[in-house]
């Protein structure tokens, strides 16, 4: 008897995949738990492993298909028997998810409407109701048969609002020039450029900018290194010393921490700090949560913890939610200053930068410093101005006189 091969539960928020590729072929032999296929989400890509042992029967979901938690993407048979794949396969003819839920219609526009050749799938529907489009305002989706994707409805919500009363006209890709390739972009490039926009036409974002010396941090940090590491079995980086720096300056300015929801504003007594860290398909943002209850060794370990596992493609869907502030680090790029964009829902993104060394007055004198631009981007609809500049003198003062943060104070 065939074993179905299903998609899994995704996390939170996460309600479709796609199809990224298949590791093995129709007629395979696979052991039980062997990776079978990899499925690509908006935020990580998922391996789904196989159920059983057998030989791979069928394959219902091509690379390339959307699909949903408990749809089947084929089916295991325990050996030899006739196999079959379906070539132009998008989804599986008989999914093991519940049938689609009528979408209530939202309050100002009539609710979007199956209009056949492209109905809008789950997902889809829900965000257009919310948004109070109607599906044919959107058009023909990228979906199986033209049904409309959740990535449609957000590449819909980003265009001009002159544009959104009316379905968008069909446009021809351009011709391509010699030297040029054309090449799909991914899931996760799509969501990253979807949410980048979505940060822009949202909030009300502005940006700050401060300098820190580096000499205390880096004299601590040169002073404690080796005793630290062998003690701990991590070296100590100052990426711990920012996050302590912002912990103490999220306590004091809880706007920053904040989240707008609807027409009230949502303050987090918890620090769930976002650290950004390069993957092979681009940024992601796993999340180091109840921040303010770590040492500098416990966040040293989770963020050299995070940066390998996302070089590996391993990080898992509920480590890339849920935060309510964000680093990053263009530093380690060569940035000298860069405006970082927020990362929806939340309100405020610090960014580090190269340590440069600089001309400083000191004393009436001058110095050669090791100095780091910081920029603070914010949501101005709930943090004010003054409070975003008080933050980012706060973890100034924090990153200049590190004694601080090992004492809390």
């Amino acid at each position: 008897m065939a074993t179905e091969i299903l998609v899994p539960t995704l996390g939170e928020s996460v309600s479709t995949a796609t199809v990224a590729r298949w590791l093995k072929k129709v007629g395979e032999a696979v052991k039980a738990d062997e990776p079978l296929v990899e499925l690509e989400t908006d935020k990580v890509t998922v391996e789904v492993n196989a159920p059983s042992a057998g030989v791979v029967e069928a394959i219902s979901a091509n690379e390339g298909a959307e699909v949903t938690p408990g749809m089947a993407l084929g089916s295991i048979g325990a050996g030899g028997g006739n196999v079959v794949v379906s070539p132009r396969a998008t989804a599986p003819a008989t999914p093991a998810a519940p049938v689609q839920p009528q979408v209530e219609a939202p309050r100002a526009v009539s609710g979007p409407v199956a209009v056949p050749g492209h109905a809008p799938l789950p997902a889809a529907a829900k965000m257009l109701a919310d948004a109070g489009v109607s599906a044919d305002q959107v058009g023909t989706g990228t979906a199986k048969d033209g049904r409309i994707s959740k990535g449609d409805v957000l590449d819909f919500l980003a265009r001009p609002a002159a544009a959104a009363s009316a379905p968008p006209a069909a446009k021809a890709p351009r011709a391509l020039g010699d030297g040029e390739e054309r090449v799909k972009m991914t899931r996760l490039r799509r969501t990253i450029a979807n949410r980048l926009k979505e940060a822009q036409n949202t909030a009300a974002m502005l940006t700050t900018f401060n300098e820190v010396d580096m000499g205390a941090a880096m004299a601590l940090r040169a002073e404690y290194r080796d005793v630290f590491e062998k003690k701990h079995g991590v070296k100590l980086g100052f990426m711990s010393f920012f996050v302590k720096a912002c912990v103490a300056a999220l306590r004091e300015y809880p706007a920053v921490n904040a989240e707008i929801d609807g027409e009230d504003v949502v303050y987090k007594h918890h620090v769930h700090m976002g650290i950004a860290v390069g993957g092979p398909n681009g940024l992601v943002v796993p999340v180091l949560k109840n921040a303010e209850d770590l040492g500098f060794a416990a966040i040293e370990k989770a963020i050299g913890n995070f940066g390998k596992r996302a070089r590996d493609g391993q990080l898992k869907l509920e480590e890339l939610s849920g935060g309510s502030f964000t680093i990053t680090n263009g530093g380690i790029y060569g940035s000298l200053m860069s405006t970082p964009i927020l990362n929806p829902p939340q309100s405020g993104i610090l960014g580090m930068h190269k340590i440069q060394d600089r001309p400083m007055a000191v004393g009436g004198k001058v110095e050669i410093r090791p100095m780091m631009y910081l920029a603070l981007s914010y949501d101005h609809r709930i943090v004010d101005g003054k409070e975003a500049v008080s933050f980012l003198v706060r973890v100034k003062e924090g990153i200049e006189d590190p004694r601080r943060l090992m004492l809390d104070l």
